[in-house]
């Protein structure tokens, strides 16, 4: 058994790696250059870095090594579409870009699929290999939501499906039943250290969007979120249920009693 990885930033390509090698699959990785994490070669089977631009080479080598099915692992940034110079597009990657009505995540990862589709790989999703790795419902961490910020907690998800169907971001802040920041092309990190430039003990909500395949940008945590909270002093990070991936999820219970912070896996009514 094989399976091709497409890696970009953070320490989610990594875990996906290894879970995937624990399983006993043959893991060739494709490790986009500028984002993905060095130590991914040594838990790979086959190993190339290769310019998140050049599509037409991520493909060729994809197809080179007959990988059918590949999992897409890792955040890629959204302002990158505009640093043209830094990810230097080939012309396949400038088609794709160009054929895009819209550049959402969504429209722009829908194209992605439609092209590797059509070379005759399947994108896969993780959470079929790996289900152990999505947040589960209830509350994680031994501090729990008081009454107040389970109705944050409530409203918040509202609001984050309504981006979320905009194709706009996946996460919110609220305190108090107002929208403190949404996310855009900053994301999560920075939506939370904003928030917390306003307001302190507020409630983070992370949602899939509505039309979301979760094998195209699924949302995920881990530590450093918890992090990122602790120093926008924010009090409860709620995630979407069995739709959201939660990297290290032991680490990052342990990170958020240490900063007293709440977890909670909430599932859509």
């Amino acid at each position: 058994m094989q399976i091709g990885v497409i890696a970009a930033e953070g320490y989610f390509p990594l875990i996906t790696v290894k879970a995937l090698q624990s399983r006993g699959y043959r893991v060739i990785t494709v490790a986009l250059q500028g984002l993905a994490n060095d130590e991914l070669s040594k838990y790979s089977d086959l190993f190339e870095w290769i310019n998140i631009g050049k599509a037409g080479e991520i493909i060729d080598f994809l197809k080179k090594n007959n990988v059918k099915e590949v999992i897409l692992t890792g955040k890629v940034p959204k302002k990158i579409i505009f640093e043209r110079e830094k990810i230097k597009p080939d012309l396949r990657a400038i088609k794709m870009l160009f054929s895009a009505k819209l550049r959402g995540d969504n429209e722009l990862l829908k194209i992605v699929e439609k092209e590797l589709f059509k070379e005759g790989i399947k994108i896969a999703c993780l959470s079929e290999f790996c289900p152990e790795l999505l947040t589960t419902q209830g509350v994680l961490t031994r501090r729990k939501p008081t009454k107040e910020e389970w109705k944050d907690i409530e409203y918040g998800f509202r609001i984050a499906k309504k981006i979320g169907e905009l194709d706009i971001g996946q996460t919110v802040v609220v305190k108090e039943r107002s929208v403190i920041a949404v996310e855009a092309i900053e994301g999560t990190d920075e939506t939370i250290l904003r928030a917390g430039s306003f307001v302190k003990n507020s409630v983070v909500v992370k949602v899939s969007k509505p039309q979301q395949d979760l094998k195209l940008d699924p949302p995920a945590a881990g530590v450093d979120t918890i992090i990122i909270m602790g120093k926008a002093n924010a009090k409860v990070l709620a995630l979407e249920a069995e739709k959201t991936f939660l990297i290290e999820r032991d680490k990052v219970i342990e990170k958020a009693d240490e900063f007293n912070i709440t977890v909670v896996g909430v599932k859509q009514s």
